[in-house]
């Protein structure tokens, strides 16, 4: 699919950044274009429910009006508490719609942390799943919050069906592309979570960039497995079908042989996954029962794609195009993305900067590196957020020259491909020599017995650190010493774990699916204690 003219453009305030000249001006046109475009096309599926995009433009319509009539105006925080349901698409296109900043909060966030989000972005409606009502803050304690609904009402919370009963919503008035359009905290490994700032013209830019990258159309269908309330939901998935006027499959939670009975009954084309959900459902005794002769895009991210996993996928899937996406919440989702035909010969690799967007390598002093050299990947484009809600320290520490600073060690070849090493706060340095922990993951989860691997540090008095790997075990029977054989025919000596911890229960993940490696450096330090 050919390009649209890019120019330069300035934004938020001193941004000078790259942008495609013909594009939408907010994320709520894309959803109206589609609805011109395709309005008798199916645009959303969730179980026995099935919506043309005339259809749900209607009820978008109805609960926006549900939303006004609550007093929510341009500018208003509505928080999303809600699984991969056909309310959380309605919802959140309703708040674009009345120009409110929708905030999606992961389903299994505790007490403490919907209080912070809802106090800290002063949200003024929620809209939550029934079950969680409990889990809810006193109102004592989110004194913003003016409204409650859940799906089914009750426990001082009234009915979703309630806010389908209201009038006429006001007249559209479109917001500015440099608006907020929804606020997604960042998953708080470290401190409270930070609330990314996603713009009209982040989300526009990125839903471009999908369909570009994709060719995807009016005939794509695709299921949203991961978590909707994450970036890679609202953007990569609910965002990128709205541009192409496609149909979206709602999917409650992945499960695999699930996965692959929907994905067949639905002739899915398209979806985002993380490698590990690749790797299960190849795992699945009756895949080749399953007939997904449609599916052809498989975006990934999030980890390295085992090059077995890519071979799997491709004899049993010949159709299918693997694309590796990188990218985070502050860039709106994809900061890259790897052309098919690359995948298979740059497996190290993320991919190539999308259209609009630009990648520096830079040292510790904010020098841009040498082609090859390794150093922090900074990225900027119309994606990248303006900053985050409330927080101005945290803005002026993380940008630079609208700039965004990712945390991530990596490089760039002389081709343009982006490498990603590992997070800098995950460089292990054993006597001097530097382990990225990423690569070592990626060679431990080649290993046919292993489903995920993490590693971490290990303190050593006399090297300063060592590597020990956490190891999920689809199965029993296998050692550390086979592991450690395994490393050690693909890495170099200093790369290969000296200790293991190995178990059956996955590894412990936060709210948003991310590897929480700060609760293993502690379980380690809590084993080591009590062998001294």
């Amino acid at each position: 699919m050919p390009l649209p003219a890019i120019r330069s453009e300035a934004h938020y305030g001193d941004r000078v950044v790259r942008c495609f000249a013909e594009r939408p001006p907010d994320a709520f046109a894309m959803f109206r274009d589609a609805v011109e475009r395709n309005a008798d096309g199916e645009a959303l599926v969730c179980g026995d429910e099935r919506y043309t995009w005339a259809q749900l433009a209607q009820r978008v319509e109805r609960v926006a009006a549900g939303l006004w009539e609550r007093g929510v105006r341009t500018g208003d925080r509505v928080a999303l508490l809600l699984g991969n349901r056909s309310e959380f698409v309605v919802t959140l296109l309703a708040a674009l719609r009345l120009g409110a900043i929708a905030v999606p909060i992961n389903v299994r966030e505790q007490t403490p942390e919907l209080a912070y989000v809802l106090n800290h972005c002063g949200a003024k409606l929620i809209v939550h799943e029934t079950e969680l009502a409990e889990r809810l803050p006193a109102p004592s304690e989110v004194t913003a919050l003016r409204h409650r609904v859940s799906i089914d009402g009750g426990n001082g919370s009234e009915p979703f069906a309630a806010l389908l009963q209201a009038g006429a919503a006001p007249p559209y008035a479109a917001p500015g592309e440099e608006d907020v359009a929804t606020i997604l905290y960042t998953s708080g490994t470290t401190g409270r979570p930070k609330g990314a700032m996603l713009t009209h013209l982040g989300y526009v830019h990125s839903a471009l960039h999908y369909v570009y990258a994709m060719a995807l159309t009016e005939s794509d269908r695709s299921v949203a497995a991961v978590p909707l309330s994450h970036v890679t939901g609202v953007i990569a998935l609910i965002a990128t079908q709205m541009r192409a006027a496609g149909t979206l499959i709602l999917m409650p939670t992945f499960k695999a042989a699930e996965f692959l009975r929907l994905a067949a009954r639905e002739r899915m084309t398209h979806t985002v996954l993380v490698p590990a959900m690749y790797n299960l459902l190849l795992l699945q005794p009756d895949f080749e029962a399953h007939d997904l002769s449609a599916w052809r895009i498989g975006g990934y991210g999030g980890a390295p794609m085992p090059l077995a996993t890519i071979e799997r996928c491709a004899a049993r899937l010949p159709r299918l195009q693997l694309m590796n996406l990188y990218g985070a919440t502050e860039t709106t989702s994809p900061a890259t993305i790897m052309p098919p035909q690359f995948t298979r010969d740059h497996l190290d690799s993320v991919g190539l900067a999308v259209a609009c967007g630009e990648i520096l390598v830079m040292d510790d002093a904010g020098r841009e590196v040498p082609r090859g050299a390794t150093g922090e990947i900074w990225i900027r484009g119309p994606m990248v957020v303006p900053g985050y809600w409330n927080d101005p320290q945290a803005t002026q520490r993380e940008f630079t020259g609208g700039f965004w600073h990712s945390g991530d060690l990596g490089s760039i070849d002389e081709a343009g491909f982006v490498r990603v090493y590992d997070r800098k706060k995950d460089l292990i340095n054993r006597g001097g020599y530097k382990v990225y922990t990423a690569e070592v993951e990626s060679v431990i989860a080649e290993h046919p017995a292993v489903l995920e691997a993490a590693v971490v540090a290990k303190p050593c008095p006399v090297l300063g650190e060592r590597v020990h790997a956490f190891v999920a075990l689809r199965e029993g029977g296998v050692g550390a010493g086979e592991l450690q054989r395994h490393c050690a025919a693909r890495l170099a000596d200093y790369k290969v774990p000296e200790s293991f911890t190995l178990t059956l229960e996955p590894l412990p993940r936060n709210a948003n699916g991310k590897l929480l490696k700060r609760a293993l450096r502690e379980q380690l330090a809590a084993e080591l204690a009590k062998e001294t």
